[in-house]
């Protein structure tokens, strides 16, 4: 049997033996809307629980747009144009509006990424600025949450009399769903916000996992951030699984984006009869296999269709190699997931350590194998043990001692297939 996964920027087909019983676990989506334009321009002028875009707008001199980097595929082609159009039809003119590139952690975008993001007759015209979570002085400190989560938001996002957020909707590993707050906090905060938020607090919470946002504390704390930061107004979509527009959510952050979480659980969710013995699964492809730090997702994801004890072998590219320098280094010091977590329990939080504290967790659970071509086996730590250079290897030491007819589902777009077994 062939199967194709996405892998980079041109895919990956993998042989696989008789034998077990495979299953193709394809993302579900709604259909993409036949006028995406005119469902974009209705959403801005009757927006979920806020006035008109425009009416919003109208009697301010400046706005800030905080929108996805690289690693996300936000359709802001689709959807910065006529958003641009209703804020200068208020009297915003172009010196007044800002741009900003929600990083977070991640590093800067390049030029050639923020003409990608934005395109480029727009990335030319406007004041288009990277967030750099670790220079404090371009955040504002806004005091702190109720639970003392300390709140520094980058100041120019603040300065602006409209804060507006343009993102889109799809499941995350550790706030549910990704779109709306996300965009201000980890997006637009500084190092030290998003070192707690981070947290082992609350990255071994149970309900901080893909699908979950009734009662995630983590949920329940960006939305107290970016109540902070006064976040004005959202400009949300779905997605199809060819990146086509499928659903739009605008107007008051929380409504808005809530009836986009509802849409995207109606439209998007899988149910599995059972967990499977073994899992295939990519980080997407590119962009989010960039780096091994973005690929934990498909490793997360997984975990919600397989046994306890079972394995996932995780594809990914990783052109650029691992990722940060602090991530890089915890990663190739990972003695063990107990190792890890037990070392971090207590400890100063350090930068990028949640990734490999979610991929701990998950090794406590499920046996990890990875091929990736883009890293060795001498960066992963204890995870080079299970690291393959050629896939067929990767795959046969997956099925190894597996029983027959043992239960191996399939996932070729990795974290954007929103699966889950059937209670």
């Amino acid at each position: 049997m062939q199967a194709a996964f996405a892998f980079g920027k041109t895919g990956l087909t993998v042989s696989l033996p008789d034998g077990p019983r495979y299953s193709v676990v394809e993302g579900r989506a709604a259909e993409a809307l036949a006028d995406a334009a005119a469902a974009i321009g209705a959403a801005l002028d009757n927006p979920i629980g806020s006035k008109p875009l425009v009416e919003l707008a109208a009697g301010k001199r400046t706005a800030a747009i905080s929108v996805c980097d690289i690693t996300r595929p936000a359709p802001n082609h689709q959807t910065l144009p006529p958003l641009l159009e209703r804020l200068h039809d208020a009297g915003i003119p172009v010196d007044g509006v800002t741009i900003l590139i929600a990083t977070g952690l991640h590093r800067c975008a390049t030029t050639e990424e923020i003409n990608a993001i934005l395109g480029p007759e727009i990335a030319a015209r406007y004041r288009v600025v990277n967030h750099d979570a670790r220079a404090l002085a371009d955040h504002r400190s806004l005091g702190a949450t109720a639970s003392g989560t300390p709140v520094y938001i980058d100041r120019r996002f603040l300065d602006a009399e409209l804060h507006i957020t343009l993102g889109f909707i799809e499941q995350h590993l550790m706030l549910g769903f990704s779109g709306g707050r996300k965009l201000i906090a980890p997006g637009l905060a500084a190092q030290q916000t998003i070192q707690v938020i981070h947290s082992p607090r609350f990255m071994r919470e149970p309900l901080a996992v893909e699908g979950s946002i009734e009662n995630n504390p983590l949920h329940a704390e960006l939305l107290e951030i970016a109540r902070m930061a006064r976040h004005d107004f959202i400009l949300d979509v779905a997605l199809t699984k060819d990146r086509a527009i499928s659903g739009v959510f605008a107007g008051a952050p929380e409504l808005a984006h809530a009836a986009g979480v509802a849409f995207v659980r109606a439209t998007s969710l899988t149910r599995l009869p059972q967990p499977a013995d073994a899992v295939i699964t990519s980080a997407a492809g590119h962009p989010l296999d960039l780096t091994f730090y973005q690929t934990l997702k498909g490793i997360t994801a997984a975990q919600h269709i397989v046994r306890p004890g079972g394995r996932i072998l995780l594809l990914c590219e990783c052109a650029e190699g691992i990722g940060s320098p602090e991530f890089a280094a915890m990663l190739r010091n990972y003695a063990g997931p107990q190792q890890f977590l037990d070392q971090i329990a207590s400890a100063p939080v350090l930068i990028d350590q949640w990734q490999l504290e979610k991929i701990a967790l998950a090794g406590l659970r499920n046996e990890i194998l990875i091929y990736s071509p883009g890293v060795s086996p001498e960066q992963l730590g204890a995870l080079g043990r299970r690291c393959f250079a050629d896939v067929n290897q990767a795959v046969a030491a997956l099925l190894d001692g597996l029983p027959a007819g043992a239960r191996v589902a399939l996932i070729p777009e990795g974290p954007y297939a929103f699966a889950q077994v059937a209670e």
